[in-house]
C-alpha cells in the first residue's frame, strides 16, 4: 500500500515586514562550518574561573558574581560537562529572575545521575563539545524569593553590564565576560512573573537565523517571534551573533512539573540537534509561529475566578472567567473568548481592577481543528515532552502555522510589566473584551 503523503500547511499571516525580514535572513544565512568542531581535531582541556576541566570530565565550579574582597561575592555553581570530542559550547541557565524556579528545577534534573551517570545521555565520555549548566544565576534574588537584585534592578535588562556600574550592572558584566560571550548557544529558562502563569513556549527573534533554527530544535508547539527587550541577555547575545532562545513555562514562586518536564525535553532536543549527544531530536506534530496576540482585561474590579488555565483551547463565546464583588452580591461580570484560540498565559492573582490584564490570548480560529487533534481531557494542549518521549518525525512532517498580529506596545509581556505601564496609557484597549453582566 502506498504511503500517504503528508500535507505541510503553511499560513502566511505574520506581519508583512516580519515575514520579509525572516525570509531574507534565512535565505542569506549559510550554516557556518566550524573547523574547530571537527571530530578529528585535537580536543584539549579548558579553564573556567582558574579551574581546569579535562576532556571527558564533569566538574562544578563556583563563579563569583562580584569581584570583592569584603562582603558576599555571591558564588554561583556552574557545572561544566567537557566532552571527549570537539563541539559547540552550550550554556543552559536558570533563575536569572530569582523567583522563577522552572529553569532551576530543569537544570537540577539535567544534572541528576539519570542523565550524567555511566548510562546517561550527558555522560561526559559520550558528549561532543561543552555543556555549561547554571541552575541559579540570580543567587541573592533566589535567596530572597525575589525577581530582582538587592539594588532593585532587573538583571535581564542590564546586559552586557559595566564593571564600574550599579550592583546589577557589575554582575551582568561578570556574567557576560565569563559565561555568555564564550557561548555558541544559550538556552535561558524563565517562568511568568508573579500573579500569572505561562504555558510552555519558546521566544526567539526569528529573523536571527541561528536562533530561528534553535527555537525549532527545542521541539515544542508554540514559538513566539519576539524581538528581545533592550538590555536583555538574548538581545546582547543575538547582537554578538550568539544563538539564544528564551523558554517560558509556569509561574513565579511555584514549580509546575509539566513546565519542568517540557524544559528538560527541549534542552535534550537541542543537544541532539547540535550532535552534542547521540540520538535524533523529537519534533512536534505542528508548530505555531506567533507574531502577535490579544489581551483580555478586566472591565470591572473585584475578585477574579478563572475557569481556564495556561494551554486551554477555547472557542468564541466561552466564559473564561467571572468577576464578582463582595459588596455587590448577586452580580457577576463574565469575560468571554472573543474568538477561537489558545490561552498562552493566565492570571493567578484573584484581585483585579478595571483594566487589569487577566489573560494572554492567541487567536487560532483558522487552525483550531489542527490544534484540537492534540487536546487533553482537561481541554488543554498536550505539549510535546509533557507526557514522555513523543515519536520522532522528519522536519518536513511538521505542520507549520503562522499566527499573525503584533505584540501590544512592542513586546510580548508589555501589558503585564509595571515598567511599561506608562506606555500603555495611550492604547485603545488592545485585546480587551466586552464583559457581559448577568444576575445570579
Amino acid at each position: 500500500m502506498a504511503k500517504k503523503k503528508r500535507t505541510v500547511r503553511i499560513a502566511h499571516e505574520l506581519p508583512r515586514d516580519r515575514r520579509i525580514a525572516i525570509k531574507k535572513a534565512l535565505e542569506d544565512h549559510e550554516t557556518e562550518t566550524r573547523s574547530d568542531w571537527d571530530r578529528e581535531n585535537e580536543w584539549k582541556q579548558i579553564r573556567f574561573c582558574r579551574k581546569i576541566i579535562k576532556p571527558g570530565q564533569l566538574r562544578t565550579v563556583e563563579m563569583p558574581l562580584l569581584n570583592v574582597s569584603l562582603g558576599d561575592k555571591w558564588p554561583i555553581s556552574v557545572t561544566i560537562i567537557h566532552g571527549k570530542r570537539p563541539g559547540p559550547v552550550v550554556t543552559i541557565l536558570g533563575a536569572i529572575h530569582g523567583d522563577e524556579l522552572t529553569g532551576t528545577s530543569a537544570c537540577t534534573n539535567l544534572l541528576s545521575p539519570k542523565f550524567t551517570g555511566p548510562e546517561g545521555s550527558l555522560n561526559p565520555n559520550t558528549v561532543a563539545g561543552t555543556i555549561r549548566i547554571v541552575p541559579v544565576v540570580n543567587l541573592p534574588g533566589y535567596r530572597e524569593k525575589s525577581r530582582y537584585f538587592p539594588d532593585g534592578r532587573d538583571l535581564n535588562r542590564n546586559f552586557p553590564g559595566r564593571s564600574k556600574g550599579s550592583t546589577t550592572s557589575r554582575v551582568a558584566s561578570q556574567l557576560w565576560h565569563n559565561l555568555i560571550k564564550s557561548s555558541d548557544v544559550i538556552i535561558d529558562m524563565h517562568s511568568a512573573a508573579k500573579g500569572r502563569s505561562n504555558m510552555p513556549q519558546i521566544r526567539a527573534d526569528l529573523s536571527h537565523p541561528e536562533s530561528n533554527l534553535l527555537a525549532k530544535a527545542f521541539g515544542i508547539e508554540l514559538i513566539l517571534d519576539s524581538r528581545p527587550p533592550k538590555g536583555s541577555l538574548r538581545q546582547k547575545a543575538n547582537a554578538n551573533d550568539i544563538a539564544s532562545i528564551t523558554y517560558e513555562g509556569g509561574g513565579a514562586d511555584l514549580l509546575d512539573q509539566q513546565a519542568v518536564g517540557v524544559a528538560v525535553h527541549g534542552c535534550m532536543n537541542v543537544l541532539r540537534k547540535l550532535k552534542v549527544i547521540p540520538g535524533n531530536p523529537h519534533r512536534p506534530k505542528f508548530r505555531l509561529n506567533a507574531g502577535g496576540s490579544k489581551w483580555l482585561r478586566a472591565g470591572e474590579g473585584g475578585l477574579l475566578d478563572m475557569f481556564v488555565k495556561p494551554g486551554s483551547i477555547v472557542e468564541r463565546g466561552d466564559v473564561l472567567a467571572t468577576i464578582s464583588d463582595p459588596n455587590s452580591p448577586g452580580l457577576l461580570v463574565d469575560i468571554v473568548a472573543p474568538e477561537d484560540g489558545l490561552m498562552i498565559c493566565t492570571a493567578t492573582n484573584p484581585f483585579v481592577t478595571a483594566g487589569t490584564p487577566v489573560a494572554h490570548f492567541l487567536p487560532v480560529s483558522k487552525h483550531i481543528e489542527l490544534i484540537k487533534t492534540q487536546i487533553a481531557t482537561d481541554g488543554t494542549l498536550i505539549v510535546s515532552g509533557s507526557l514522555g518521549e513523543p515519536i520522532w518525525r522528519e522536519d518536513d512532517e511538521v505542520e507549520e502555522v503562522e499566527v499573525g498580529g503584533e505584540w501590544s506596545v512592542g513586546g510580548v509581556d508589555a501589558e503585564w510589566n509595571i515598567e511599561t505601564a506608562a506606555d500603555n496609557d495611550d492604547d485603545e484597549d488592545v485585546g480587551e473584551t466586552s464583559p457581559q453582566k448577568s444576575a445570579v
